[in-house]
């Protein structure tokens, strides 16, 4: 048998972790037992055991030592470093159901905010579009033509993030059994390819102008257009910094942040090099344009790369697993190692798959009880679409659902 210390190894998602855990109590709600006796642990005290089985708390750094770190020479990334051990720590210990309490408390305080962020974006994007398409059309500048294609598009992203939305929470389960977490990640794929096609179609129109452009006459300058996309510039910088502030509460709010983020630099840039091409040089309203268009592809590329890593299973953080290891290894006594533990995306969400390793006398129905407890307490867990947890009885065979490695062309 390992000794608790080196129970509690790293997992990930595609690597297998075998953990004994030396057990007593009752239910499947008891916890592991230490081991070894620890001197400065009082032996009556064993309520603080049950609490903290490995004496974790012991490793909690008090704010006064905190202090004393961050005067040292480096000392602010050695503060840190305890910081997160303490807050890793403090995860660790709290019990399963208050990271649902919290989650679940926390999600009601975020509802109305998210509300107000998705519809006053909504809405503005509507105004600001009209007033944009103005300010293109009326001044013939390719700077500003390429802020007013962003803002049809601002609306077209809100619309879908809205439709998906209520798309996902209405799914019938019997046709989509995987529910529609996925969908809005999905969208947000499709909306990233669209905006890189057509400021892709931007850039060469740009390109074209530079190229058939006779002569330096510059254009004429239009200042209500100026004003009008200026607006649109003061109302985006509100936007942002709302939606910046409950980015984290909400994938919805997460992607209007990024846009409210880009608009920010298309807009203002779209003044610059408009008013720049009517009064310095003609050529830096269509170089201007090109530059806006190249910048959203970059951005909305970067964009789709994360939401694609969503999508296609990326591994969840190392802090998750962490707490899905030692959760489960202090689950209960009848559970005598772990075997494999996973976490992967699946969309904004978590698929969790857990391996846990029984005697072979232990009675099918314990199996499945506390097999389904387990797996119970872990799918209310925050983020958690859905949790998977297998029985098995040893560890020495090959990992399942793990397929040969197939041979390169």
């Amino acid at each position: 048998m390992a000794k608790p210390d080196d129970k509690l190894h790293e997992a990930s998602s595609s690597t297998t972790t075998t953990i004994e855990a030396s057990t007593s109590g009752d239910g499947a709600n008891a916890v592991p037992q230490l081991g070894y006796n620890d001197p400065e642990v009082p032996s009556s005290s064993s309520s603080a055991v049950f609490k903290d089985p490995f004496q974790f708390q012991n490793g909690l750094v008090p704010d006064e030592d905190l202090a004393g770190l961050r005067n040292r020479k480096k000392g602010k990334h050695v503060e840190q470093y305890q910081r997160n051990q303490n807050d890793l720590i403090k995860s660790l210990l709290k019990p399963m159901e208050e990271h649902t309490e919290d989650a679940k408390a926390e999600e009601e305080t975020a509802r109305l905010p998210v509300k107000i962020a998705i519809y006053a974006s909504l809405y503005c994007n509507f105004v600001l579009c009209g007033l944009q398409l103005y300010a293109a059309i009326s001044s013939g500048s390719l700077s500003l033509l390429a802020t007013g294609i962003d803002s049809i598009f601002d609306i077209g992203s809100n619309i879908l993030l809205w439709w998906l939305h209520r798309k996902a929470v209405a799914l019938d389960t019997s046709k989509w059994p995987v529910g529609g977490a996925r969908l809005e990640t999905i969208g947000n794929i499709i909306y990233g390819f669209l905006m890189g096609t057509v400021n892709l179609i931007v850039v060469v129109q740009s390109i074209q102008a530079l190229v058939k452009k006779e002569g330096d006459e510059l254009q004429k300058f239009h200042l209500p257009s100026i004003i009008v996309v200026a607006i649109s510039l003061a109302v985006k910088f509100i936007l942002f910094l709302y939606s910046f502030s409950i980015r984290k509460q909400s994938s919805q709010v997460q992607v209007l942040w990024e846009d409210h983020r880009n608009d920010l630099f298309i807009n203002g840039f779209g003044i610059l090099m408009s008013a720049g091409g009517s009064k310095l040089r003609w050529w830096l309203d269509p170089m201007g344009a090109i530059m806006i268009g190249a910048g959203i592809i970059i951005l909305w590329t970067h964009t789709v790369y994360e939401q694609f890593g969503l999508l296609a299973g990326r591994s969840a953080p190392h802090e998750f697993l962490q707490l899905l290891i030692y959760k489960a290894a202090t689950f209960s006594e009848d559970i005598s190692k772990l075997d494999t533990v996973r976490a992967y995306h699946s969309g904004p969400n978590y698929f969790v798959e857990i391996d846990i390793v029984m005697d072979a006398d232990t009675p099918l129905w314990k199996a499945h009880d506390v097999s389904q407890q387990l797996q119970d307490k872990i799918e209310v867990l925050p983020n958690v679409e859905r949790a998977f947890v297998h029985v098995d009885y040893e560890t020495t065979h090959y990992p399942e659902h793990r397929k040969a490695p197939k041979q390169a062309f």
